[in-house]
């Protein structure tokens, strides 16, 4: 049974999902970072300083009447909340992740379209080129 373990843990498929998921899992950490250190600070400052990661609506105060400096509060008060802050985080997350594997797979299909392509004939010669080597032909039959 441990033989049969070590075959089906170490067979490449499983190797390969494997490295694809640290990778994937990697990859997500740096999307995250981005949005949520870059381009979501960008946006506050183009909506006049307010930050967007803690754009929320109360919908019903908790046990601490609002308002509320944060999100983080009003959810330790206990109020309801629709958090659309997060939501925009969470889309621009994925459109980043879209759009990057969108790139990845666009260059991954254009290299395979190379790499199948035929390799070119070489170009005819020239008439030029033609009449050259029949002269040649000629010079060493010796009928120049």
């Amino acid at each position: 049974m441990l033989k049969e373990f070590k075959e089906f843990a170490l067979k490449g498929n499983m190797l390969d999902l494997a490295v694809g998921i640290m990778l994937g899992a990697a990859f997500g950490a740096v999307v995250n970072s981005l949005v949520a250190d870059l381009v979501t600070p960008l946006i506050g400052l183009l909506t006049g300083g307010q930050d967007f990661a803690n754009s929320f609506v109360v919908l019903r105060a908790g046990k601490v009447a609002g308002p509320y400096a944060s999100l983080k509060l009003a959810r330790d008060a206990g109020a309801v909340v629709l958090s659309w802050g997060v939501f925009v985080n969470a889309l621009l997350n994925f459109l980043l992740v879209a759009l990057v594997l969108f790139f990845v797979v666009k260059a991954m299909n254009q290299w395979r379209r190379r790499a199948s392509e035929p390799a070119a004939a070489p170009a005819e010669p020239s008439a030029e080129a033609k009449l050259l080597t029949e002269i040649r032909d000629l010079l060493r039959e010796g009928r120049g």
